[in-house]
């Protein structure tokens, strides 16, 4: 079985959000301890990640040192964080796999996301990313091309698209190396956003993808069995916040949708995880699983988290 991890942003910092080098290197190896479980249980394992604290790191150098260097544009901060977090990974997770007498090898993609040059979010740019900043800072950055926001009194803050995923460009190579026994870390934080121009050339542009919508097309296109999306809590939940809240366990994906039109998923939270899951079951007919990242082993099996079933 083929199962694809994708790993909340919280599975690389620390609890308080800390996302020093050190703080990013233990969680690491909390998120490939519990990984390295579902390797020993015999499952071909692709994961990805989330990069949006280390991608704020390199904006907030590039706001710093905008009036010395230009600033480096979001689709290298993309190919940058995901080389980095996939080293830290591979570091973490080989010592994992020998404490359990388990040898595969690892390997990290540096991995492109194909979008659409038309998609409506390039001409209304909305997701925000990066902090606050003055009106001077913004100013700056305004300069070299980026868009802002006045937030009043928060101050300014970016404003990029987040376009649809419709291909992972590189997933040929993460079937080939999944089929020569490799765990592989690839398309972190959705992908590296590229666009193909008439000439047929490919460029990156500035924009993020949604690491879980992203998750979810990875899955489907290397034809993994399971797609479990690692996050804080054991399950979706219904009526969240209010006395009548209840886990959801196992479900139909149609039922599921339901339950997501009636707004019981927050948009900024669970909501794409929802939609993630839902996609990813409608488009290959196989099981996706909303779980901690403690309960990936079982999540696997159907025996713990939100299992989201056809129907």
């Amino acid at each position: 079985m083929t199962v694809l991890v994708a790993l909340g942003g919280n599975a690389m910092t620390a609890a308080d959000g800390g996302a020093s080098p050190e703080d990013q290197i233990a969680a690491a190896e909390i998120a490939m301890d519990a990984v390295a479980d579902l390797v020993a249980a015999g499952v071909d394992v692709v994961i990805t990640h989330g990069n949006g604290p280390q991608v704020g790191n390199l904006l907030v150098k590039n706001e710093l040192s905008a009036g010395v260097v230009p600033p480096v544009p979001l689709d290298w901060c993309g190919a940058q964080t995901q080389a980095t977090l996939g080293f830290v990974l591979m570091d973490a997770l080989e010592p994992a796999l020998a404490r359990r007498g388990v040898r595969r090898p690892t390997a990290a993609v540096v991995t492109r996301t194909r979008v659409d040059q038309d998609d409506p979010g390039f001409s209304k740019p909305s997701k925000p990313i990066g902090r606050y900043l003055s009106r001077d800072e913004a100013a700056a950055l305004i300069e070299h091309g980026q868009q802002f926001e006045d937030r009043g009194s928060k101050g300014w803050r970016r404003v990029v698209a987040s376009p649809e995923p419709r291909e992972i460009l590189d997933a040929g190579v993460v079937s080939t190396l999944v089929d020569a026994g490799y765990v592989v870390v690839a398309n972190g934080g959705g992908g590296i956003p590229v666009v193909r121009d008439p000439d047929g050339r490919l460029r990156g542009v500035e924009a993020v993808i949604d690491k879980d919508l992203g998750a979810a097309l990875l899955a489907e296109v290397i034809g993994a069995e399971r797609l479990v999306i690692a996050t804080d809590v054991d399950h979706a939940i219904l009526g969240y916040g209010t006395a009548a809240e209840a886990p959801i366990a196992e479900v139909r994906v149609t039922d599921l949708r339901g339950f997501a039109a009636q707004g019981h998923f927050a948009s900024g939270s669970m909501g794409p995880k929802v939609d993630a899951v839902c996609r990813f079951v409608e488009q290959s007919g196989s099981i996706g699983v909303i779980t901690s990242l403690s309960n990936i082993v079982a999540g696997v099996r159907g025996e713990s988290g939100t299992v989201v079933v056809p129907g």
